[in-house]
């Protein structure tokens, strides 16, 4: 087999540095008139059937009852508890700031690797990224303000912490399940399994009694497609391609590009804000994910856990 060209190197990681980095932004456009969890789950679901369907018809979709079960505990945590929590906070947050506060998600997985059964301790460099990672979420944040002075609704930012906790325990535990699904069937399971359980939480949450077709704009409507065409199918698509012909540590570079993006598009597109404390708290959270995932590359933690550097849209939440 020829090894891929230049070329297709710099499409894919375009790719998965502006889709993945827009997310958010589409994210934010489809929930000003689709309700969040119904949003989520219709897309994952039909994300999930489209991408089972071709399985099935290329090789076969063939999967064991604990493999079913293992990654429906996964997608649960990562699409409900990740994914479906982002899009609720995404009606009170602007979609740049979300980005960035999920980009301080390495802080997450060290801490819930620390906290797992048989797992590892930081090093002094990795305590020094979680405290600057910590100071620039809260600069970010600006707790001691409120909304009208500058700070952030602070439900909005609780979900998107909790979302990132959950994310941090799906991923965990999809790395410690014992013989797994191959990637795309693990995808297609969890995205099937995270969509059931963000509709019945969209039935619990009243989503599906405030729905109302003719109340949805025709642009949300277009950010919920290119959501399940772009974010989920062609961007997972390419990273699941990168992660064979690349190496971890430069395909987790999207863990620095994707909040900038998300920013410059709510800025352009939205008309999000930017103020300089955004600029120097992105610039903060930007530094402390590298320090944390450097280490992580040198064995501070397990070099499989890089790709759990995703933002709360990655692998196959985008």
């Amino acid at each position: 087999m020829n090894a891929p060209s230049r070329t297709a190197f710099v499409i894919a990681f375009a790719t998965i540095y502006l889709v993945w980095g827009s997310t958010y932004l589409g994210i934010r456009v489809a929930v000003e008139t689709l309700p969040p969890f119904l949003m989520a789950g219709v897309r994952f679901l039909v994300a999930g059937g489209v991408l089972a369907g071709w399985l099935a018809v290329t090789r076969g979709f063939r999967v064991t009852a604990r493999q079913w079960r293992d990654n429906a505990i996964i997608g649960t945590f990562l699409l409900l508890g990740g994914n479906g929590l982002v899009a609720w906070a995404e009606q009170y947050i602007p979609s740049g700031l979300t980005a960035l506060i999920i980009g301080s998600q390495p802080l997450m997985m060290v801490l819930t690797e620390w906290a797992w059964r048989g797992g590892h301790r930081p090093t002094l460099l990795t305590g020094v990224g979680l405290l600057l990672g910590f100071a620039g979420v809260a600069w970010l944040v600006a707790p001691w303000e409120n909304a009208a002075a500058g700070g952030l609704n602070p439900s909005g930012v609780t979900a998107i912490l909790v979302g990132g906790v959950f994310w941090a325990f799906g991923s965990i535990y999809g790395r410690r399940v014992r013989n797994p699904a191959e990637s795309l069937t693990a995808s297609a399971l969890q995205m099937l399994c995270g969509g059931v359980a963000l509709m019945l939480t969209a039935f619990a949450h009243g989503d599906l009694a405030a729905f109302s077709p003719a109340a949805v704009s025709a642009r949300s409507w277009l950010a919920f497609g290119y959501l399940i065409l772009m974010g989920s199918l062609v961007g997972f698509s390419t990273f699941v391609w990168l992660m064979k012909h690349s190496t971890p540590a430069r395909v987790s570079t999207y863990a620095y590009v994707n909040p900038l993006v998300a920013v410059f598009l709510g800025w352009l597109i939205l008309g999000e804000p930017v103020t300089e404390r955004t600029l120097a708290a992105a610039a903060v959270i930007v530094v402390s994910v590298a320090v944390i995932t450097t280490q992580r590359g040198r064995g501070a933690v397990r070099k499989d856990a890089v790709a759990t550097a995703l933002p709360l849209e990655t692998r196959h939440s985008h």
